[in-house]
C-alpha cells in the first residue's frame, strides 16, 4: 500500500458543533490514475512543446509520480518537471518531435490516496500555514470580474455579515440561477458575464459565479480542477471536474461543489464545506501562465495537456484523450 498518510492526521473539533461529539471519520480512496492521451495528424519532423499538468500534493491527496512519461511502445520521453510560479502548479514539460507516422502517444500515471474533505476536520493553523496569500485570490480573472451582471444577482439579497454565512447565501444564491447543462455553446468557459445570461452552464460556470461573487465581497475565493472519480473498482473518466474554495479567517478555506449539489439536491447541504473523496485535483487557479512560458496568452485553466506545434496551439481536434482508474488494494 502506498502513501499511508492520511492515517496520520489528526480531526480537529467540528466547526458547527462546541461539544465532544464523534465526528465522522473522512473517507478515502487508493488508486492509480492512467492520463494517456494521442496527437494526431501532425506533419512528421514538426516540433512539439508539451506541457501536462501533474496533481499537486496537499493535506487531502498524496500522490505518487508512477515511473516516467512514455511514448506508445513504453520509451521514455524526455519530459521534466517545472512549476507555474503564481499558484505553484505542478508541470511536465518536454520538447519533440513528430515521428514519421504523424501521430504521437505519451502515457502517464500517478497513485493517488485522496481524502474526504468533511466541514468538521478543518485544521485552521495547518490551512492557513498553507494558504497563506489568500489575499491573492481576491482580484479578478479575464472571465471572473469583480464588477457586471453578477453583482445584480446580489443586489437583491440581504447578505449576512458573517463571512461563512454569506458565503453560504451565495452558495444558494449561484444554486438557484444555474442549472447543470451542457447544451449548445458557451459553457465551459467559466465566464461569468455569459452564465448570468444563460443561467446554464457546467461546474466551470457554477465556480466561476461563485468565486466572482464571493471576490466582489471581500471574500478570498479560488478555482480548483481535476476530474471525478466514478464509483467501482476500475474505469474510464469522461471528462474533468472542478470546484471552488472561500476562505474565511477563522477556518481557512472551505470548499464548496455546487454543479453536483445542483446535480444532486439531496446532497446539497453537504456540499456547501465538504468534498467526496471521488476526485483527484490537478490545478489552481485561472489566466495561467506556463513554465517554461507559452507562445499564447494565459490558459484560462489547465487540466487536459497543452501542446504548441512550431510555436502555435495544437486544435483539440488533433489530441485524443484518454483517462482512466484502477482502485489498489
Amino acid at each position: 500500500m502506498f502513501l499511508m498518510f492520511f492515517g496520520l492526521l489528526t480531526l480537529a473539533p467540528g466547526i458547527a458543533q462546541a461539544d465532544e461529539t464523534p465526528q465522522p471519520a473522512a473517507k478515502q480512496r487508493e488508486f492509480v490514475f492512467h492520463y494517456d492521451f494521442r496527437v494526431l495528424d501532425l506533419p512528421p519532423g514538426k516540433k512539439l512543446r508539451v506541457w501536462l499538468p501533474v496533481p499537486k500534493p496537499d493535506s487531502w491527496q498524496q500522490i505518487e509520480l508512477l515511473g516516467k512519461t512514455t511514448d506508445g511502445t513504453g520509451k521514455v520521453l524526455g519530459f521534466r518537471e517545472t512549476k507555474e510560479s503564481k499558484y505553484g502548479n505542478r508541470l511536465l514539460y518536454a520538447e519533440l518531435e513528430v515521428p514519421t507516422s504523424g501521430e504521437l502517444s505519451l502515457r502517464q500515471a500517478y497513485g493517488v490516496n485522496r481524502k474526504e474533505v468533511l466541514f468538521t476536520n478543518h485544521a485552521p493553523a495547518r490551512i492557513k500555514q498553507e494558504f497563506a496569500d489568500a489575499e491573492s485570490f481576491l482580484g479578478a480573472n479575464r472571465f471572473v470580474p469583480l464588477v457586471g451582471k453578477q453583482l445584480a444577482l446580489l443586489s437583491v439579497a440581504k447578505l449576512p455579515a458573517n463571512v461563512l454565512e454569506k458565503a453560504e447565501a451565495i452558495y444558494e444564491i449561484v444554486d438557484e440561477h444555474v442549472r447543470y447543462s451542457k447544451e449548445g455553446k458557451g459553457w465551459g468557459n467559466g465566464d461569468v458575464a455569459w452564465v448570468c445570461d444563460s443561467r446554464y452552464g457546467n461546474c466551470t460556470d457554477f465556480h466561476s459565479l461563485f468565486i466572482s461573487m464571493a471576490r466582489s465581497q471581500g471574500i478570498p475565493a479560488k478555482f480548483e480542477i481535476g476530474f471525478p472519480i466514478p464509483t467501482g473498482d476500475q474505469g474510464k473518466v469522461t471528462g474533468y471536474h472542478c470546484w471552488a474554495w472561500f476562505h474565511t479567517d477563522a477556518k481557512g478555506w472551505v470548499p464548496v461543489d455546487i454543479s453536483e449539489a445542483d446535480k444532486h439536491p439531496e446532497m446539497k447541504e453537504y456540499f456547501f464545506g465538504n468534498l467526496t473523496a471521488d476526485r483527484i485535483a490537478f490545478s489552481t487557479g485561472r489566466d495561467l501562465i506556463l513554465e517554461p512560458k507559452q507562445s499564447e496568452p494565459p490558459l484560462n485553466y489547465m487540466v487536459y495537456p497543452y501542446v504548441e506545434v512550431d510555436g502555435k496551439p495544437l486544435s483539440k481536434k488533433n489530441i485524443e484523450l484518454q483517462f482512466r482508474f484502477k482502485e489498489t488494494e
